[in-house]
């Protein structure tokens, strides 16, 4: 149960004063439906204003708060023009209050002519003219704009100002409750952090690094704490010990000789699984590096020690594509192995239903529907967990309670993390990696070409197109506007179609499942020969047939996206190639990122560049990349603070008697504050 304490954090959004239906959406669009999440929706900048007497002590650019009075009003000839309000400053200067669309109605109101006001913005020039546009705040008395001279600047939705949020998040800091520390003394003492309450307070206020510092540490801390949980509870859980005795395994039809990397992985899950404690384990593995094999090798290990094993993956195409790979290489053993996904009905479904249960079927491959209260087996012993699934506690205790003793879990990604950001994200798990290429994987040749250039690589598309082979082109992410983004592709889409006709298919984000499936099965059973998608899909489909992709404002993205998406490329024994369209202006980033992306193609080293690259400047949230499991911590504070954090919770867990005591009892409302409570709950329910 949540602590009483936090109660009024934990009260709807809606008993804020001000927020009505109206409101409520475009707030729930940021993620801020109670008042603990406005209390943390942390400023993403400020801005700094300086009072000036008039214009001529302000340069152009700068923010400024300066009295003017009000000549005239001047309405554009055209409905879409600006509505320009005249004013001067105390010396005669003249400067033109600008706006745009519906906000002339409030200058109409707020700027009688004759009128002073003191007017908080920017100050621009726009040809021999001085302009604020929007003006930020106007006022009739100085006084009222001392609290804007550092103002926070919040990330909006549609429907949302900045003032309205900033009043939101006034009224949600009054309503913070009185918490127990749960930093270690020592600790707090040598950080010289402020105690929570003032700390969220400071962090709204102005650029306090020591009080975002401490609330990344909060939330960093609350995350190990709850891994620990997990992997504590792991320890004490009953598995059953397998072995195998190679009888099947030695059998197997593998496409290549295994990787010294491969071996390794294999030798770690073979020692964890001879253990009767569940194996916990993470197989990181660049795309193509022969994750399937490791796995298909674990789950004969558990077929050949009498158990059973089923691989979960995240989508159904992506469970069809893993089981054709695992049926044919399984061919000469004899293992019989099912597919089963929610589509199937009737008496096949029953069939593989009694398989599972009598255990004539070893090895199941599936979406979710095999973890289904209806589906039960023999005796389960291993879980291999595909992509995506970033491994959710609750899904753990479902399968937990699917075998007689909990089972071992295999997860695998296919996203190479950073060293720093693994604990982090898998913090409970073991990790091996497959840090090699299987041997006859071709390299893929990556091009960059400026946009104006377009014309040339359709040319080159029709060139593979006519040749039998198939493509890819993704669309650019717009960070905000999903539409703009689906608009993007439906535009190149249609654009397309118009040349290449039926063999043109599109998929995103939001088309119904299976029309989007439809689409996907079409590209992958070769009846259409090139898919416009957008980013949004995870375009987790193995066509070895697909040797050209083209990505449209390829610096828009992150380096990881970008080897992510060049990776459905290279899988069939053609050459293949990615292009990289890139846009007129790049930044500095942008040039270095594609230049990285020209240079290689190890996901690792990537990955760590990518990090390098983004810095702890930028922000990490759902927002900008949701690659780590934080709305607090960015990047930089990760990997500062997180070895910290992730002693203070061994040593509370170690030494302090874990979760009873006085600190354990803080530590408990910590981890309720942060939502990370599934990490109590199996403390107590075991």
């Amino acid at each position: 149960m949540r602590p009483d304490v936090l109660n009024p954090l934990f009260a709807e959004a809606e008993t804020l004063e001000g927020v009505g239906p109206k409101i409520a959406k475009p707030l729930e669009k940021l993620g801020l439906t109670r008042v603990r999440d406005v209390a943390y929706h942390l400023p993403d900048r400020f801005v700094t204003r300086r009072p000036v007497e008039n214009l001529d002590a302000a340069s152009v650019g700068e923010q400024v708060v300066v009295p003017l009075t009000v000549t005239e009003h001047r309405a554009s000839r055209s409905a879409r023009g600006p509505y320009s309000v005249m004013a001067i400053d105390a010396l005669g200067n003249h400067v033109s209050l600008t706006y745009f669309g519906r906000a002339s109605y409030t200058a109409k109101k707020q700027l009688p002519v004759g009128a002073k006001r003191w007017v908080a913005g920017r100050l621009d020039q726009y040809g021999q003219m001085l302009q604020i546009v929007h003006p930020d705040h106007l006022s009739e008395d100085s006084a009222d704009l001392l609290g804007t001279l550092n103002e926070p600047v919040y990330s909006l939705s549609d429907g949302l100002t900045q003032p309205k949020i900033a009043g939101l998040v006034a009224q949600a800091l009054e309503r913070l409750p009185e918490l127990p520390e749960w930093i270690e003394p020592g600790q707090f003492a040598k950080m010289q952090w402020p105690a929570w309450a003032d700390a969220l307070r400071l962090a709204h206020k102005g650029e306090h690094a020591a009080a975002r510092d401490r609330l990344a540490y909060d939330e960093l801390l609350a995350n190990s704490l709850a891994l620990m949980l997990v992997r504590a509870d792991n320890r004490r859980r009953r598995g059953q010990a397998l072995g195998g005795d190679g009888s099947l395994r030695g059998r197997l039809d593998l496409p290549f000789p295994l990787t010294g990397a491969q071996k390794r992985s294999i030798g770690e899950i073979e020692r964890d699984l001879a253990q009767d404690r569940p194996m916990l384990r993470l197989l990181q593995g660049d795309v193509g590096s022969g994750k399937t094999v490791v796995a298909l090798e674990a789950m004969l290990i558990a077929v050949e020690g009498g158990a059973q094993a089923a691989l979960l993956a995240p989508t159904e195409i992506l469970a069809r594509q893993h089981y054709d790979t695992l049926r044919r290489m399984l061919g000469p053993t004899g293992v019989e192995i099912a597919l089963l996904t929610g589509r199937d009905k009737g008496r096949a479904r029953e069939s593989i239903l009694m398989g599972l249960h009598d255990g004539s079927i070893p090895i199941v491959v599936g979406t979710h529907a095999i973890f289904q209260d209806a589906v039960t087996y023999r005796n389960l012993g291993l879980v291999v967990i595909d992509e995506q699934h970033r491994f959710g506690v609750s899904q753990r205790l479902m399968l937990a309670s699917k075998g007689k003793v909990a089972p071992h879990t295999l997860a695998m990604t296919a996203t190479p993390i950073p060293r720093s950001l693994t604990l982090a994200q898998y913090g409970e798990m073991d990790v091996s990696r497959l840090d090699e290429m299987p041997p006859g994987r071709q390299a893929i040749d990556t091009v960059v070409v400026s946009a104006d250039r377009t014309g040339e690589i359709v040319e080159r598309l029709a060139r593979q197109l006519d040749g039998g082979a198939q493509a890819y082109w993704v669309c650019p992410m717009v960070r905000e506007l999903e539409s703009e983004d689906i608009a993007a592709a439906e535009a190149r889409y249609a654009a397309l179609k118009n040349r290449f006709g039926d063999q043109v298919v599109l998929v995103h984000g939001q088309l119904k499942p299976e029309i989007k499936d439809a689409a996907m099965e079409r590209f992958a059973s070769g009846t259409a020969k090139l898919l416009v998608a957008t980013t949004v899909i995870e375009v987790g489909v193995d066509v070895p047939n697909a040797t050209l992709m083209v990505i449209e404002q390829a610096e828009r993205f992150g380096l990881a996206q970008l080897h992510q998406l060049r990776g459905r490329v290279g899988r069939g024994a053609k050459k293949s190639v990615c292009v990289l369209l890139r846009g007129e202006t790049l930044s500095e980033t942008g040039k270095e990122r594609l230049a990285l992306m020209r240079e290689t193609q190890d996901g690792f080293r990537l990955a760590e560049e990518d990090l390098r690259l983004r810095g702890g400047g930028e922000l990490l949230g759902t927002r900008q990349s949701g690659d780590t499991p934080f709305r607090v911590a960015d990047l930089d504070q990760i990997q500062r603070l997180l070895p910290i954090a992730h002693e203070d919770a061994r040593l509370l867990m170690e030494r302090d008697g874990g979760l009873t005591g006085e600190r354990g009892a803080a530590a408990r409302v910590l981890l309720y504050l942060f939502e990370r409570d599934w990490g109590v709950q199996l403390l107590r329910g075991g």
